[in-house]
This record gives C-alpha cells, sequence and structure tokens, in this order.
C-alpha cells in the first residue's frame, strides 16, 4: 500500500488536479458544486491506514442543479469513466462493484473504463437520502429530534470543494445546531437520563453487586460525555467515534482524566468519588450556559440514603422552565431526539425506521 494520506485531503487533491479539469474540458461552462461529505470515516476526519480497506480512497460527490441532472448526470459519469487515470497519488481510482451491504473496494485494472466512486447527485436528492428531508423547506422539531446526530455530523463534517451552486454552504449553515428550545428539551432529557440511574451505581455496590456497579458507572459515564456535547452544542457521533471527538471538546481536558478513573475504579465507594467528581465538572459547565439560575454543583445524598448523586432532576426541571416554543413545550415526553432514548445502529441506518420514532413526539392538545 503507498504512503497513509488522510482521505479528505486525497479526495481535494483528486477534485482538483483530476475531476475538475475533465469537467472543466469536457462540460465548460457546467454550473456544479463537488464536496466530500456526507459518511465515512474520512469525512470525519478519524480514518487511519486501516480505514483503507472498504470504501475508502479517490472519490468526490457532485451536484447538478434540477435542470441539469437528467441532461448530464450520465454524461459526466461517462466522461470521469473513459478519462480518469487508473491511479491517483498510489491509489487506484477503480472500485469493485457494491456487495451486499453496499461496500465497493478498490480494484486495479489496466485497461477500459474506470468504475469510479464519483456520485453523482441534486443537492434535494442528497439530502433526501442522507435525513429524509426537503432542504428547501423548514425543519420542523419533529424533524430536528428524529435526524440522527450521526448523520448530522458527517453532513457539516467533510469540506466543499466548489459550491457553483451556491446551496450546499447554506444548508449547511441550517443545520450547524438545534435551535434553542429543541437543544433545551435536550439538555432536559439528559439530565434526566442522568437522574434515573445516578443512584443505582452505589446501590448495586452496596449489595456486593460489584459487576453491575461497573455497568451502571459506565453507563453513567456515557451519558456525562453526551451531555457534555449538549452543553458544548456539538453533535455527537455513535459509540465508534465518541471518545475521539470528544477528546475535542473544550471540557475534555478536565473531564476525561475523571471519567477513566470512574471506569478503572475497582470498588463503588472509589466509582462514588470519581464520578462525584464528574458530576462537579459538568454541573460547573451548565452554570456557566447561564440559561439557569446557578444550581449546587456538589453531589450529595440521595433522599436520605447514603448515596452521592448530582440530583439530575433539579438541572432538567430548571431547564424545562426555560423553554418558550409552544411546540417544543406540548410535547408528553421527556425522551429526548431519538439518539437519546435509542441505542440501535439500526435507527441510524434505516430512516423511515427513525421517522417512525415520531410517535414519542406527539404533543398534549391546546
Amino acid at each position: 500500500m503507498p504512503k497513509f494520506i488522510p482521505g479528505l485531503k486525497l479526495s481535494k487533491l483528486f477534485y482538483q488536479k483530476e475531476v475538475r479539469t475533465i469537467l472543466d474540458k469536457e462540460f465548460p461552462g457546467l454550473i456544479y458544486s463537488a464536496a466530500l461529505i456526507g459518511w465515512g470515516s474520512e469525512v470525519l476526519g478519524f480514518d487511519t491506514p486501516t480505514s483503507r480497506d472498504h470504501h475508502w480512497g479517490p472519490r468526490v460527490l457532485l451536484f447538478l442543479s434540477e435542470k441539469d441532472y437528467p441532461k448530464f448526470k450520465e454524461k459526466i459519469s461517462q466522461a470521469l469513466s473513459h478519462n480518469l487515470p487508473y491511479e491517483f497519488m498510489g491509489y487506484w481510482t477503480n472500485y469493485s462493484k457494491p456487495e451486499a451491504n453496499g461496500v465497493r473496494l478498490p480494484k486495479k485494472i489496466n485497461k477500459g473504463p474506470v468504475d469510479h466512486m464519483i456520485n453523482i447527485y441534486t443537492v434535494k436528492s442528497f439530502f433526501n437520502a442522507r435525513l429524509g428531508w426537503n432542504p428547501s423547506k423548514k425543519i420542523t422539531v419533529t424533524e430536528w429530534l428524529t435526524f440522527p446526530q450521526q448523520r448530522l455530523l458527517e453532513l457539516l463534517s467533510g469540506e466543499v470543494y466548489h459550491d457553483g451552486l451556491s446551496e450546499l454552504r447554506k444548508i449547511r449553515q441550517k443545520l450547524r445546531y438545534y435551535p434553542r428550545d429543541v437543544w433545551l428539551y435536550m439538555l432536559a432529557a439528559q439530565w434526566t437520563k442522568i437522574s434515573q440511574e445516578e443512584a443505582f451505581m452505589v446501590r448495586a455496590g452496596e449489595v456486593g453487586d460489584e459487576l453491575g456497579s461497573q455497568v451502571v458507572a459506565a453507563r453513567l459515564v456515557r451519558e456525562i460525555m453526551k451531555l457534555a456535547f449538549l452543553m458544548e452544542k456539538q453533535y455527537a457521533p455513535y459509540s465508534k467515534w465518541l471518545g475521539m471527538a470528544f477528546s475535542k471538546l473544550k471540557i475534555a481536558d478536565k473531564l476525561s482524566p475523571v471519567l477513566r478513573r470512574v471506569l478503572l475504579a475497582k470498588t463503588w465507594k472509589m466509582r462514588e468519588k470519581w464520578l462525584s467528581n464528574a458530576y462537579s465538572l459538568i454541573a460547573q459547565k451548565h452554570n456557566a450556559l447561564r440559561i439557569t439560575k446557578p444550581l449546587p454543583i456538589k453531589a450529595s445524598s440521595y433522599y436520605g440514603r447514603p448515596y452521592l448523586v448530582i440530583h439530575g432532576d433539579t438541572f432538567a426541571n430548571a431547564i424545562k422552565k426555560k423553554i418558550k416554543d409552544p411546540q417544543v413545550k406540548r410535547i408528553k415526553t421527556l425522551v429526548g431526539s431519538i439518539d437519546q432514548f435509542t441505542d440501535s445502529t439500526d435507527v441510524t441506518v434505516n430512516l423511515s425506521l427513525a421517522k417512525q420514532l415520531a410517535v414519542a413526539y406527539r404533543t398534549k392538545k391546546n
């Protein structure tokens, strides 16, 4: 294998040196956009040499107008097939046919047209495929809550290489982050998740169940991490990249060592000590947001029981009172977005399933 180069950089150079040159020559005056967004570890900037074993290599997404797409889509694809080099910077530009799971692998050829991985869309068809959403429409509260964060992150990561259509950057800005009241609702839901289990870690340990105590502690660590993403207004990726993305948050320098201590603790008493420290840090972060009056930052006993907790419900209730949007206020449940109440890859992959979960947001009658 050639020397590793991050996929985002490889594809940018591929576009600039090869794809753009062909388009300029074969289709002068064509208005289009080019980017690498939407999926792949390289889009998030987390790819490594291991990533090269599937669906990785010189690739680009091209976007045409609704008018030009039916006229030029196949012509452009064919022009690229017949004019692209067989390799670029040591990597094959030809790919195998999609496997059953849609994955394509680099495949060496020495003659014939290149079966490239330059996908061509309209802007509307692309965002509909990735989110089930028409980018010309306003995003509803329910849509915000049923968009998988992994997909939102993939659409905002990567890079737009050329935006001749003047649409991609505007749409990405539109998806930048949740509206304030949706954000507040999700913050309240995340504090609620913590409140629902914060006493269980000690309770399990108290009865001699160290394994159960460890499991609950690990769950609380994950929920604290996800709360930190919300507080810093960053979309959280799915589990594979959660730790990597978390390390880039502002609070990570202080919070990461504490959370590791929780996970490495051999007794529930030590877990309680380090979780209390983590609670204090995240409570301080909450107060710094100034969305509610300052709330206690020290863990205290759990309704008379000697379990140290932060009382997540206190934070949740205070945040809920700050929600003004009538649509958000009418939501019956406090489960948060689909990423907050589900933990299934199928929901991220299957948009129709994600949309069905909108039932969780049935609103109260006026």
